[in-house]
């Protein structure tokens, strides 16, 4: 988990736009550097960084002898990067995962290169002996990257918007800022002022298409057809494979653990795996609530019967409520439940920072969209529509749930992993039949639970535990985290104020105080920039004017909450 920055054929001084690569700092805090492209004085990289692997030649952009005319900065992990270099017999100057890129592109082009790639990223890689300059991005975008591209041909590129706001252009209007689309590379021509045409724009990986690095991983037992024992065999497979690949770091590991399903899996996981592998330290887990918060009651549970160093953050409304402005700025997104959700994580994050040893944490993030586990589910009027609802929820996650984890996470420095989006775990569990992938005698998610029943690798209570939000279960049933947010606004925002939304802000209006609220603040940080959330999370199939599962008639908690 990095900072990458680059700037092809800048109109302005670069010493001048070379300030605006500081405002991702946090992300890299253990060392940074800018570097002129020779050849190209308008051209350059800047680079943030945290060491997880190799420390000694893991700074960027990383250059090789090999390749002299290759330059490569990313952000991300590549968790196949040791056996694409035995299957193809590459040379390694580093113990760098990304300098797979250079040899796989080198050998094979930059579409294959990118789709051979197992893990999360996004690149930007420049070959200067063919004057081509590629970015891309994994399938869903658990890494970010935002793009800024002139009609004048020049680019920049940066993890986050915010590094591109005041970057000068010769341009009379402002430049757009927007989003890289995951699962893409776009490839430009480099001219020889240092500004680019883009020439190719390509989707090399879909969710629902198993990828093409499964080749080269044959992973024993997997089974075919979809008999429910095969099926329920192959997820415990392939999950504990994705957990298994992501245990690549030199720094120590962590998990967040809110007592739901999802983290609960994953956090159980780490903890056998870690000591089959014999990892030199137990595995540190975090939860974050109020007093009396039923997730923190259910994480302690899941702690105590997996044997993990437990953490609790102690979380009050208060405290959230102080947060929230620097949690929209670090965001760059307005969305209501993204932003409730954001505060918890934002503060848990602050925590292990300060705090504990732990750099790279674990999370369940993706299970949700994967498996069908929001409450609206239950209403989907059939399995096709539910399948293709999942399919939309993973295609945009990138705006919503993966956006919060890698900005809350990313702003104290810490390395997100979320096993539940291998692409490997999510093409199959895509593949199944889809009446196999529906909510199943009232409860979301059966198959997944299904999968892991009988093995007590969680409490039972935890495995068949219902739905609840993360910004819900940090607070306790008698009083959502949503609830307290709103009562501090009705006084900040007032009714004239909210009938002139529309006018004020016609894209996305806000309908609830709440919303304008949020909308406020976004907007005197980010001004004219409320493209960046196309659309608010919203629930479907039943009418919903909040997305907090708490408020659907459908809801029901646990008798035990």
């Amino acid at each position: 988990m990095c900072g990458i920055w680059a700037l092809f054929g800048s109109d302005e001084c670069l010493a001048v736009q070379c300030t605006n690569a500081m405002k991702i700092a946090h992300r890299g805090p253990d060392a940074f550097r800018f570097e002129n492209v020779n050849g190209f004085t308008n051209c350059c990289f800047g680079f943030h960084r945290l060491a997880i692997v190799d420390q000694l030649y893991g700074m960027q952009p990383l250059r090789v002898k090999k390749f002299p005319y290759l330059w490569l900065c990313y952000n991300g992990e590549i968790y196949n990067h040791i056996r694409l270099k035995n299957q193809f017999e590459f040379e390694y100057q580093t113990k760098v995962d990304g300098e797979i890129l250079l040899h796989l592109y080198d050998r094979f082009g930059i579409k294959k290169m990118a789709s051979l790639l197992d893990g999360v990223f996004a690149f930007i890689l420049l070959d200067t002996a063919n004057r081509k300059v590629f970015i891309g991005r994994d399938t869903y975008g658990v890494r970010p990257l935002f793009r800024l591209l002139t009609d004048n041909g020049f680019l920049a590129l940066c993890s986050e918007a915010k590094g591109l706001l005041e970057i000068k252009t010769s341009m009379s209007t402002p430049a757009k800022i927007t989003p890289f689309p995951p699962g893409h590379f776009e490839a430009f021509d480099l001219k020889l002022t240092g500004k680019v045409q883009s020439v190719q724009m390509e989707r090399f990986h879909c969710c629902t298409e198993e990828p093409k690095h499964a080749t080269y991983n044959n992973l024993e037992g997997l089974g075919t057809g979809f008999e429910l024992e095969t099926v329920k065999s192959n997820i415990r497979i392939l999950f504990e494979d994705a957990v298994k690949k992501r245990l690549m770091a030199h720094r120590r590991i962590g998990c967040l653990l809110s007592g739901g399903l999802d983290s609960s899996l994953v956090a159980a996981t780490l903890v056998k795996l870690a000591n089959e592998e014999q990892l030199p330290y137990p595995i540190q887990t975090f939860s974050i609530g109020a007093e009396d918060s039923p997730d923190v009651a259910a994480a302690r549970k899941v702690a105590a019967h997996i044997g993990s160093e437990h953490h609790e953050v102690n979380f009050t409304p208060e405290e959230g409520i102080r947060a929230l402005e620097e949690v929209i700025v670090h965001l760059e997104s307005y969305d209501i439940t993204t932003l409730r959700a954001s505060v918890g994580m934002y503060l848990i994050s602050k925590y292990i920072r300060e705090k504990t040893d732990s750099v790279v944490i674990f999370s369940g993030e993706g299970s949700d969209e994967l498996t069908q586990g929001y409450i609206y589910f239950h209403k989907a009027p059939s399995p096709k529509a539910a399948a293709e609802d999942s399919v939309r929820l993973l295609k945009e996650l990138y705006l919503f749930d993966v956006l919060r984890a890698d900005r809350t996470t990313a702003a104290h420095g810490l390395e997100l992993r979320v096993p539940f989006l291998d692409h490997r775990f999510t093409a199959y569990y895509l593949s199944l039949p889809e009446e196999m992938r529906v909510p199943k005698d009232g409860v979301e998610k059966h198959l997944l639970r299904e999968a892991f029943k009988g093995l007590k690798l969680i409490p039972d209570e935890i495995l068949w535990r219902r739905k609840e939000a993360f910004s819900d279960g940090m607070t306790s049933m008698k009083k959502s985290w949503y609830s307290s947010l709103q009562e501090h606004i009705e006084s900040e925002v007032n009714d004239s104020e909210l009938e002139k939304a529309n006018t004020r802000f016609p894209f996305n209006p806000p309908t609830t105080k709440e919303g304008f609220f949020i909308r406020q603040i976004f907007e005197k940080h980010y001004p004219d920039r409320c493209e960046w959330t196309p659309h608010y999370w919203m629930p479907r199939w039943i009418k919903a004017t909040d997305p907090s599962a708490r408020t659907l008639s459908i809801y029901k908690p646990d008798k035990d909450q």
